[in-house]
């Protein structure tokens, strides 16, 4: 008995990480301290043999036939096992379709001035102008446009026009599916054939598709990465990533496709060296391989820094820069702890970016200068803190304060020396979006939470459950829609926003 559960212990040690270490104790030291017990009970309780043979018969039944009342859901962002007792049913998701199902004989708009195209929205960097949000939900609450079952994924919505793409595992296939963005009608699939799934991971795609130019771009979590027609789902190409002699990520393959410069830029797989890789946005064509080290799970980003246009990675156990012509590494330097890295970088001045990551390891803030001469670049650290870990949240500023989710609570940091200002409301692993002032966080209770955060607190103005099942996936705004999913449902809300004033148009009168 000692070895089973001590050995189930180890396997979880080999995947957990360094702020779990204390749950591996803990478990270690109630293992330890059962195995005592049941000793002590078999040969020095002096309880009657016919007594100590039925309790020994509980103990057993119990460690051993919880497989048999307990079905395993997976793990909370915090490695903490989902439990959920066989005899209770599973209810399937409400659907809810909207009333306005699409014209067949109407071409759907491919394009809108709201449309939110990739994963973190157009700029891909959390960050929306508006609307305004109006924060008394309690009586003026936003209203369920369309619910309905989706396919497992990590994967968020992209949205152009009409269509609103995300990626899904139905079975044995990987699927791009369009639905119908007013409706929540489904407006085509595309199927592959492949599976990615794991106890610890769940399963299903891990990245959000990136609509550009009447196009769809797809990274499964396999590493396939499709192009398909908006209008239709037909194919255009599709290219494997991941090589011969390569390994699909642990994690699964993450990355959302970057489009720059006529190029669509992912991460490879494992064993392959080459942390970044471009293909013609137009057929696929291979056009770079860049990096020395294996791919991480965030997602490539453009920035301009000190007036230099570079692709920033995150890879495993660096961080790098990269020309977004030829891939070349403009710098790179060591980063973390050996663990996972999931959050994107934060650009935070024309000279400054901000990496950060979870299990322990925290944010760094660099500054970039150009080396003398012009020829390239020099990267000084500004400060180090382990005061924001942010895990799989992309964190976002506000003046001189930086915001997020360190390790699943939500805190606020000097971006001018990286100390705390606060720390208040564990929320879990979310994903969120910073509307003008206003931050909407889509927590991984599956509570969506409205805040205007401040450097003297969090402001939290309103809270709606609109899921009961753990949340990982990015959230999408369009407007008043607000698309939200996890890896059994999907929700379109329409939220209360202000709407703008007409300007008075007061009369000249000119002079008496």
């Amino acid at each position: 008995m000692a070895v089973s559960v001590l050995g189930t212990l180890g396997i979880l040690q080999q995947e957990a990480w360094a702020f779990q270490a204390r749950y591996i104790a803990i478990g270690k030291l109630l293992s330890v301290t059962l195995c005592l017990l049941v000793l002590w009970w078999t040969f020095w309780s002096g309880v009657p043999e016919r007594t100590r043979k039925r309790g020994l018969f509980l103990i057993f039944a119990l460690l051993y036939g919880w497989p048999l009342l307990f079905r395993f859901e997976g793990m909370s962002g915090d490695w903490l096992p989902h439990l959920r007792l066989r005899f209770l049913p599973v209810a399937p998701p409400v659907v809810v379709l909207g009333r306005t199902p699409p014209d067949p004989t109407q071409a759907l708009r491919l394009d809108s001035p709201q449309d939110f195209p990739q994963w973190l929205g157009s700029a891909r960097d959390g960050v929306l102008s508006g609307p305004r949000l109006r924060s008394d939900w309690t009586n003026d609450p936003p209203v369920v446009v369309w619910r309905r079952g989706v396919g497992a994924a990590c994967s968020g919505f992209a949205i152009a026009g009409d269509f609103a793409v995300t990626q899904e595992q139905r079975g044995e296939s990987e699927c791009v599916v369009a639905y119908h963005l007013s409706s929540g009608r489904e407006l085509w699939v595309h199927t592959d054939p492949g599976h990615y799934s794991t106890p610890t991971a769940g399963e299903g795609p891990r990245a959000t598709p990136t609509l550009s130019s009447g196009l769809v771009y797809a990274h499964g979590a396999l590493g396939r990465l499709n192009c398909l027609q908006l209008s239709t789902g037909a194919s255009v190409w599709t290219r494997q990533v991941i090589g011969p002699g390569e390994q699909v990520p642990e994690w699964g393959a993450a990355s959302s496709p970057l489009i720059i410069g006529g190029a669509v830029v992912v991460h490879g797989g494992e064993k392959s060296h080459r942390s970044l890789r471009a293909f013609r946005a137009t057929d696929g064509t291979p056009l770079w391989e860049a990096g020395s080290r294996n791919p991480s799970y965030a997602s490539a980003t453009l920035a301009v820094l000190a007036g230099v246009p570079q692709i920033l990675a995150f890879n495993d156990g660096s961080i790098s820069s990269h020309s977004p012509a030829d891939g070349a590494i403009l710098w790179e330097r060591p980063w973390g702890n050996g663990n996972v890295v999931c959050a994107a970088p934060l650009v935070v001045g024309p000279e400054r970016v901000l990496f950060s990551s979870g299990y322990g390891v925290g944010s760094e803030l660099l500054e970039l200068h150009r080396t003398p001469g012009g020829s390239g670049l020099e990267v000084s650290t500004l400060w180090k803190s382990t005061r924001m870990k942010s895990k799989f949240a992309h964190l976002f500023r506000i003046g001189e304060t930086l915001y997020g989710l360190d390790d699943g609570i939500m805190a606020a940091v000097d971006l001018r020396n990286g100390s705390l200002r606060w720390k208040e409301g564990r929320y879990g692993h979310g994903q969120g979006l910073l509307v003008g002032e206003q931050y909407a966080l889509m927590a991984e209770s599956g509570d969506l939470i409205l805040m205007h955060p401040s450097p003297s607190g969090p402001g939290v103005e309103a809270r709606l459950q609109l899921f009961h099942a753990r949340t990982w996936n990015p959230i999408a705004l369009a407007g008043a829609l607000l698309l939200a999913r996890n890896d059994t449902e999907a929700v379109c809300l329409r939220l209360p926003v202000d709407t703008p004033r007409e300007p008075v148009v007061v009369p000249h009168l000119g002079s008496p």
